[in-house]
């Protein structure tokens, strides 16, 4: 492999090339889910019995001011986002670097994979609760105006979420330019309107200090730790901003946050924090009674349309782990569509997009008011953020070459914070925390079935592979006869020969002129350079085998490859080329089994049929495509 980063094959140029457009649009995609969050943080911790007097207002407010410094700028721009896979971030990114330099058959390796593909079902729980929470708080704002609107408050959401998710198929790109100047707007807007309640009672600005958070917590004990997790609903999002980074990099993403995403909310936090200290018993729609009466409408307008480009955050990312997980083989075949011809990494999946769209609109129905949907929010994200710390320290000692008391001191310093958000967000199990548990565990369930139902395929493949010299050896013994053209054979198995080519033989009694074994494997790695793109073997008696890679965060194009590749070997010609796929039917497992074994093969049989056709997927000309039915015993 090359050493060169893959941000310079991918997403570098772009980034390098737009400078503050790119910073812009990264706001429209990155930064909407924290963004948000003054909609609804703050107002939580006040919502379930804590006074909003003085001390506790100040309290909160250090406590979410902290949490901001330590958790985002600290954690996750300082460190994590240097534990970029070649420009790739996500979990699954970072767990696949640190399985790279792990001992491949321990079981410390095992645990390691687990864990981050826990990490990434965790976030797809959270994209689904992102876009109800956000889209709800925001148009709640109707309420403070008049409460004739309220029947109307769950329809109109619906209706922006089935717009929001309609309109994914243009691409981040697209949706960053429309997206990007409406949260500069947004940004700004929330910023002003804190600055004009702060000057009302600066003495707001007493919350800066630590002191008062350290305080809140000793003085309110097992209750403090409860109001924990709903200042974590200040960070929801956090996540995401590693989850993007392929999508735009991580200097626009960093100047975007300190120059203007952290002052901003900072200023929003505070102006609510001033306004509780001269209104304390007003605590619903905190967020709106802090602003000038006259601006409400266009508040309630503008935080709509931020509501949505919240959602557009977890929504990105969720693409970028759908088709990392394809590739490194924790979920069937899904169409992909690349969305931009400058930056590899921003796609769009339409399968994701759907499925989140109905799991969105059932928790609007479902819970239909924001401060309900907020006990679900968070846990998702703060054990995914314990996970990405366990890895993060992996990272340190076997990527960066860190001392172990460097790496525990810089993991233990993020596992405090990280630890007490998590046991505060156990305590919402019971009150709607359990449902992203539960949706995690089964997309863990299903990636884990995919996984080790293609595993059983490749070993049954390879039991059964003739070896190539024999091959070679039999048709040079008996020549079959050879008729012109490519015939190209396409299998999981890097050794040996495919049954797809002895079916073809046996059934046919013709083999084509020049042969492809061809094998497409996925590299731990997003992006691989062109030039290592193919390897090609010369076995003799017009047989080559080759061997395309790709990287997880890459979509197979197998016909350009070959276009590439040929030269010297042979010609790529797309109408003198056959291309053979094989059909399998999968049988039941011979003899007794458990329930347990034979209900996660017929899932995996279930998802195997409904898996993107192999000649989609790998961009086949469906006119040059052979299948042939093979049965599988699992």
């Amino acid at each position: 492999m090359s050493s060169h980063s893959g941000t310079e094959d991918a997403a570098a140029p772009a980034a390098k090339g737009a400078g503050w457009a790119l910073v812009v649009g990264a706001l429209g995609v990155v930064y909407g889910d924290i963004g948000t969050s003054p909609l609804y943080a703050l107002r939580e911790c006040f919502l379930h019995g804590l006074p909003a007097n003085r001390a506790n207002v100040l309290g909160a407010l250090s406590l979410i001011t902290w949490t901001l410094i330590a958790l985002v700028s600290v954690k996750y721009l300082s460190f994590v986002m240097r534990a970029d896979n070649r420009g790739e971030g996500g979990i699954l990114a970072m767990m696949t670097l640190v399985t790279r330099v792990v001992d491949g058959s321990g079981g410390v390796h095992r645990l390691l994979v687990a864990l981050g593909v826990l990490g990434a079902c965790l976030l797809y729980a959270d994209a689904m609760i992102t876009p109800a929470i956000t889209v709800l708080s925001a148009i709640e704002g109707l309420n403070v105006a008049t409460p004739v609107l309220q029947p109307y408050i769950v329809p109109l959401a619906i209706c922006i979420l089935l717009g929001l998710f309609a309109f994914q198929h243009h691409g981040t790109a697209r949706i960053g330019t429309v997206f990007g100047p409406l949260m500069l707007l947004w940004f700004v807007l929330i910023g002003l309107v804190g600055v004009r309640s702060i000057v009302m009672t600066p003495s707001v600005l007493l919350a800066l200090s630590p002191h008062y958070g350290v305080a809140f917590l000793v003085g309110h004990g097992w209750h403090g730790l409860a109001i924990l997790g709903s200042v974590f609903l200040a960070v929801t999002g956090a996540e995401v901003l590693y989850a993007d980074m392929g999508h735009f990099g991580r200097r626009p993403i960093w100047m975007g946050w300190f120059y203007l995403v952290f002052p901003s909310l900072l200023l929003c936090y505070y102006g609510q924090g001033a306004f509780l200290f001269r209104s304390p018993g007003v605590v619903e729609d905190l967020f709106y009674r802090a602003a000038p009466g006259w601006a409400l409408y266009p508040m309630v307008l503008v935080a709509t349309m931020a509501s949505v480009v919240a959602s557009q955050a977890v929504i990105s990312g969720a693409f970028s782990i759908s088709r990392q997980a394809m590739q490194l083989g924790y979920c069937p075949r899904l169409q992909t569509q690349q969305t931009s011809e400058s930056v590899i990494g921003q796609i769009y999946v339409p399968s994701a997009n759907w499925m989140l769209l109905v799991a969105t609109l059932v928790l609007v129905l479902g819970f239909r008011h924001s401060s309900d949907l907020a006990a679900a929010y968070g846990i998702a994200v703060s054990t995914a953020m314990l996970v990405t710390t366990v890895l993060l320290y992996i990272v340190a000692r076997r990527v960066w070459g860190w001392p172990r008391w460097t790496a525990g001191l810089m993991a233990g310093m993020f596992l405090i914070p990280d630890g007490g958000f998590f046991a505060a967000n156990l305590m919402k199990v019971g009150s709607g925390g359990w449902l992203p548990l539960l949706v995690a565990a089964l997309i863990y369930l299903l990636m884990v079935t995919w996984r080790d139902g293609r595993d059983r395929l490749a070993r049954s493949f390879r039991q059964d592979a003739l070896p190539v010299d024999q091959f070679l050896a039999d048709i040079a013994r008996h020549p079959p006869l050879r008729v012109p053209g490519l015939g190209v054979f396409l299998s999981g198995n890097p050794t040996g020969v495919p049954r797809t080519l002895l079916h073809n033989l046996k059934h046919n009694c013709v083999l084509h002129e020049k042969v492809i074994l061809l094998t497409v494997r996925t590299e731990e790695v997003p992006y691989v350079p062109a030039s290592e793109r193919a390897h090609v073997d010369e076995l003799g008696n017009g047989m080559f085998r080759v061997s395309l890679a790709y990287g997880f965060s890459e979509t197979p194009d197998v016909p350009a490859a070959l276009r590439r590749t040929g030269g010297q070997h042979f010609r790529y010609d797309p109408m003198r080329t056959t291309f053979f796929l094989g059909r399998e039917t999968l049988l039941d497992p011979k003899g007794r089994v458990t329930a347990a074994r034979r209900w996660q093969t017929s899932v995996f049989t279930f998802m195997c049929r409904n898996a993107l056709d192999p000649t989609k997927f790998f961009r086949l000309p469906p006119n040059r495509v052979v299948e042939l039915g093979i049965q599988v015993q699992l």
